[in-house]
């Protein structure tokens, strides 16, 4: 048939559900259900078309690392240049309820005001710093990571004591500043004395230039040129870093496929760390890897079409393996395994805004390639929310199939775990199966429409789930995939 001209056609088998089962994010005992197909072989068209169907996406061409986000590159950058390692908790993975906690004033911004998250009120800003300074060590740190707390300060007053008070009385403990002793000064402040100082002793003559006569500080450092755009994500992620840095960090893109040799060669090391990850994280039996090969179109990304690994190399080791589906028109999350000992570098986080930037490195050769999908977003669930603090990002609708922002959609979602996000009452899925007799079918070798296919059964049953299958995949794909039927 033409519309399979240079290459075989997707072969597929699909297996309704009947019941209801447990679910495993929110636990619930009977708050799942799916319905499933296992693909003998699958075009990476085909597969664009139906996650197109039922997948959420985030627009990368458009991302602004948030705060968080930033905090987290910071990190890993500080780990890799000097070894530290951040104290206290660092449970800062998406799969963790505690990201939501990260970001709950955007997401308190969105579903009141309906706007971009990067906006934050005053008291957002003052609460997230105040927490952000109990959790940092006491040694210093570098001056752009002071400048929240720095603006707290400001926000909060001098530390002088007010006209008003005549009397300095000795506040009882936790009630306040002893107002009787001198106030405290900003470590900023503190930093930039001592370094003046240290130049005088180095200097005695006091000949420094930039120097001024009223006796305030030279300026130690050249002013920093000005610039009203932020840092790109790449900008962060690919930091220059000192030449005796603590640890060297690799990223290699490996085609998963046994006729790779660099895949072959470190199959063993990323298997244990999947069976190490899996029983240490979830708890659960780790399932056999798949075989699934590369396609290499032309006019398509130099590393092809298909399934591979972004394997982490950590001094030489593998420390986390994201594996993700390249598409005609996107690069797709399908999961993440890493080592449970370097959890305290964020590596869900980290890998998410790696697969970002990759994206983007994507579409500079492919330009169709232009959407990075995180997979399904469940809104009542900690585990799955996450993903709405990537933005600019699209909700699916479930209805008519065609993408919404997400922030029109968190209004709708708070109050009901089910709902239209099209807003147009009259919109239809414009790729609903309308003729059901034109599926194809792959049926004792052949491949016959389903409208001769049905003459030839007797069983009435069969037919409920053929037309399941035509309504969830489309017209378009159940015109170019096979059924098999037995």
């Amino acid at each position: 048939m033409a519309f399979w001209a240079g290459g075989s056609p997707s072969v597929v088998d699909y297996f309704p559900s009947e019941d209801f089962y447990r679910c495993g994010y929110c636990k619930n005992e009977s708050g799942s259900r799916s319905n499933g197909m296992w693909a003998h072989s699958m075009t990476v068209q085909d597969y664009q078309d139906l996650i197109d169907r039922g997948w959420r996406r985030c627009r990368p061409l458009q991302f602004q690392p948030s705060k968080s986000h930033k905090k987290v590159l910071k990190k890993m950058l500080k780990f890799l240049a000097k070894g530290e390692v951040p104290k206290g908790s660092c449970e800062d993975e998406p799969m963790d309820s505690t990201m939501d906690d990260a970001v709950a004033g955007d997401f308190a911004l969105i579903n009141k005001l309906d706007i971009q998250c990067d906006l934050k009120t005053l008291s957002d800003d003052i609460k997230e710093s105040l927490e952000s300074e109990g959790k940092n060590s006491k040694k210093e740190e570098p001056q752009e990571l002071l400048q929240s707390q720095d603006f707290v300060g400001e926000k909060l007053g001098s530390g002088e004591p007010s006209h008003s008070v005549k009397v300095h009385t000795v506040p009882k403990p936790g009630k306040g500043a002893d107002l009787s002793k001198p106030p405290c000064r900003k470590a900023k402040e503190i930093r930039k004395e001592r370094k003046r100082l240290k130049l005088m002793q180095q200097n005695p003559a006091g000949e420094l230039e930039g120097f001024q006569a009223q006796g305030h500080p030279p300026s130690l450092f050249p002013p920093k040129a000005k610039s009203n755009q932020p840092k790109s994500l790449e900008d962060l992620i690919f930091e220059s870093l000192p030449e005796n840095a603590s640890h060297k960090l690799e990223v290699r893109l490996v085609p998963v496929s046994f006729e790779d040799p660099e895949f072959k060669s470190s199959f063993s090391q990323s298997f244990s760390l999947y069976v190490k990850y899996q029983v240490a994280i979830h708890q659960d039996p780790p399932d056999e890897c798949g075989k699934t090969e590369a396609e290499t179109p032309p006019n398509g990304p130099d590393c092809g079409y298909g399934s591979f690994h972004q394997q982490y190399w950590l001094d030489g080791k593998i420390i986390a393996v994201g594996v993700i589906d390249i598409l005609p028109n996107c690069v797709s999350s399908v999961y993440l395994y890493y080592d449970p000992d370097y959890s305290f570098l964020s590596l869900g986080v980290y890998s998410a805004l790696r697969e970002i930037a990759f994206t983007r490195q994507l579409h500079e050769k492919t330009s169709q390639l232009s959407y990075y999908y995180m997979g399904f977003y469940i809104h009542s669930c900690p585990k799955m929310k996450y993903k709405g603090q990537y933005r600019p990002s699209d909700l699916l609708c479930p209805e008519t199939y065609v993408w919404v922002p997400i922030e029109q959609c968190l209004p709708s979602l708070e109050n009901s775990k089910y709902c239209r996000f099209n807003q147009d009452p009259e919109a239809v899925d414009e790729d609903r199966s309308t003729e059901p007799d034109r599926l194809q079918v792959f049926h004792k070798r052949a491949i016959m429409p389903y409208g001769v296919y049905k003459k030839q059964q007797k069983d009435p049953s069969e037919e409920a789930a053929v037309l399941q299958y035509a309504s969830l995949v489309g017209q378009k794909c159940s015109e170019r995939m096979l059924l098999f039927r037995n």
